[in-house]
């Protein structure tokens, strides 16, 4: 009965992290989430009580601070809490890093560096889309370097071998990436295990299960792919890096607020309801108005490629585009 019929749920996570205090600082992550929360608000029809913000503003009140097993726990809720047909998203903002395989010869995988440095990586986001229902899409933006491929065999829609850009190029502020050495001494110092270890090492020692299920002996192997509700937004390709632009920049965010410059180009693009390939389109011909030498990247299946952002039904409730922040 019509009656009984579900309300589709709107269900967002969006982590911020500006690594304050470290030499690894960044400025505008914290804003990208929060510009982002009030867009869901205020134009997709999110409930607050729907988004989970985490930052490392140690000073906000009741703030939860993105520690790797935060981030996981509180994406495990989300979509513990998903049914078919919901929308799920992610934003992450903050660094990137690439992982060598410990056997791959060259071979590296993508990773998010949460604020404890307790690494996420693509096997993460691919188990977790996993568990998405049918039915239901996970769509994940991240500002973050090397982000392309962050869910492990999602199929590459845009990206470096259809349409992508030259790989590393000069950056014009600050690299949203930690190399791996950097991320290795990081945790070596806090785990007591030598620098010349796999970070697998040092992550095992100082988070156990918490730990990367990438770096456990054991992990389920992947299973044949299937076409699956996981769409992943990258801020650049896997060779690239992502910017954090400095307050005075003349690209900086609404009202001269420090931002990534892929985030702040997706809220000028979302002024109009877009698909999610125009939307990566559209983000990189803003983002090379501006000169910024990287290239946003778009993996999901071929229907969700078409599809409009955060789905269909809610585009119908889509309110009047305010004035959006300036590039």
């Amino acid at each position: 009965m019509e009656g009984n019929k579900k309300t589709m749920q709107m269900l967002a996570t969006l982590v911020g992290c500006n690594y304050a205090g470290t030499p690894h600082e960044l400025r505008g992550c914290i804003n990208d989430v929060l510009a982002m929360r009030d867009t869901l608000v205020a134009r997709f029809g999110f409930a607050p009580a729907d988004i989970t913000v985490l930052t490392d503003d140690r000073d906000a009140a009741g703030v939860l601070i993105p520690t790797g097993a935060n981030i996981k726990r509180a994406l495990a809720d989300m979509v513990s809490r998903a049914a078919p047909g919901d929308v799920l998203f992610f934003h992450y903002s903050g660094h990137g890093t690439l992982v060598p395989r410990r056997h791959g010869h060259g071979q590296y995988d993508e990773a998010i560096v949460p604020c404890d440095f307790n690494l996420i990586t693509d096997v993460d986001f691919r188990q977790l889309v996993d568990r998405v229902p049918e039915g239901a899409t996970f769509t994940m933006v991240s500002d973050s370097c090397h982000s392309g491929g962050l869910i492990d065999q999602e199929k590459e829609q845009i990206g470096p071998s259809s349409g992508g850009g030259d790989g590393l190029a000069a950056a014009r502020g600050r690299r949203r990436f930690l190399p791996y050495a950097v991320v290795v001494g990081h945790l070596s110092g806090a785990s007591g295990v030598d620098a010349s270890h796999h970070v697998a090492d040092h992550l095992l020692a100082l988070f156990g299960a918490d730990a990367s299920a990438k770096f456990h002996e054991r992990h389920d192997a992947p299973a044949p792919r299937r076409p699956d509700g996981g769409i992943l937004l990258s801020g650049c390709q896997t060779d690239e890096t992502s910017e954090d632009v400095a307050a005075d920049d003349d690209a900086a965010g609404e009202g001269g607020k420090a931002c990534g410059a892929f985030s702040s180009a997706l809220q000028a693009v979302l002024a109009a309801a877009v698909s999610n390939r125009e939307l990566v389109m559209r983000a990189r011909e803003v983002l090379a108005e501006k000169g910024f030498e990287q290239h946003p990247c778009l993996y999901c299946s071929d229907a969700n490629a078409d599809a409009p952002f955060l789905g269909g039904q809610q585009q119908e409730k889509l309110k009047p585009a305010a004035a959006m922040p300036a590039l």
